[in-house]
This record gives structure tokens, C-alpha cells and sequence, in this order.
């Protein structure tokens, strides 16, 4: 029979071990647990008229990536952002998008990039936690989120080129 000193030792042990878990996958520290932040950056320049910028950024190419986004995220970099590619995440060619900032508590530009690599809309400081649709207007290939008036900021427009690592 154990002791009520061994006892309360498992019990200490065990309770430590469950608050670890619940630090490691967020419950403590107020941040989401995803897989795009395992995940490498990639390089994503945009050739505007005044020069290539490049982002690093992550790349949502599931479903449940893209459903995700940047949901819940407060530590975005101003040259960081996410890159949905393929989209949409199923396959099928390029289609009409329609984005939400749900669980978003950054403000966004969304960039919509058609088949051709071009910025067809660029959709500018997104209302954080929002649902109300954000629409590419018309058929895209990949979609790219960056901190809000980062492309102002750079003089990035609509028709520049977006071109990354396939």
C-alpha cells in the first residue's frame, strides 16, 4: 500500500506534468497552438513600381490552415504574414474568395493573387473581428495577409506582381 506522503508526491508530479501540457499548448500564455507556426517562413517578394519588397511569411495550404489564418495571432512582424497557396486548399483552379477577420485582433491588408502571379483586389485594413465577407471580386489562385498598411506603406497596388517558391 503507498504511503499518503507517496501519494501526495504522485498527485504533486501529476498535476505539475497536466499544468506543463496546458503551458505548452497555450492555455496559460493566451496564444493558439498552430501548425503554420511549426512551420518554415517563406520568401514572398512583390515587384511594385517602386522596387521588390519581400515578406517572410507562412504558408496555409490545408483546409484547416486556410480555415485558421491568423486567427487568435498579436505577433505579427510588418514584413511577416500568411500566403494561402494553393487556393483554394481542395484544388479545382482559381475562384472567387471570400475572407472574414473572425478571431483576427490584427487589422489586415488581404491581397487576392489571380493565376498570372498579379494582385487582382487588395483589401485594406480589414476590421479586426469581423464576419462580415471581405471579397476578392473575382476568381484568385492564392491569397496573402499582411499587417495592416504594411502595403501602403510600400506603395504595393493592385496589378503588382506576387511571386514565391512554389
Amino acid at each position: 500500500m503507498i504511503g499518503s506522503k507517496a501519494m501526495l508526491a504522485i498527485v504533486a508530479v501529476l498535476g505539475l506534468g497536466a499544468g506543463g501540457v496546458a503551458i505548452q499548448q497555450g492555455v496559460f500564455t493566451r496564444t493558439q497552438p498552430t501548425d503554420a507556426a511549426a512551420k518554415a517562413v517563406l520568401p514572398v517578394t512583390i515587384a511594385s513600381s517602386n522596387g521588390a519588397h519581400v515578406f517572410q511569411v507562412e504558408r496555409a495550404t490545408t483546409a484547416a490552415e486556410q480555415a485558421r489564418g491568423l486567427m487568435y495571432r498579436t505577433d505579427l512582424k510588418p514584413d511577416g504574414g500568411m500566403l494561402f497557396s494553393p487556393y483554394p486548399a481542395e484544388g479545382g483552379g482559381p475562384r472567387e474568395a471570400n475572407f472574414w477577420m473572425k478571431n483576427t485582433p490584427t487589422p489586415l491588408y488581404i491581397l487576392f493573387i489571380r493565376a498570372d502571379g498579379t494582385i487582382a483586389t487588395i483589401a485594406e485594413n480589414t476590421v479586426p473581428f469581423s464576419e462580415t465577407p471581405v471579397p476578392s471580386r473575382e476568381p484568385v489562385a492564392a491569397v496573402l495577409e499582411l499587417v495592416g498598411g504594411r502595403a501602403a506603406d510600400l506603395g504595393i497596388a493592385e496589378g503588382d506582381r506576387v511571386t514565391w517558391g512554389k
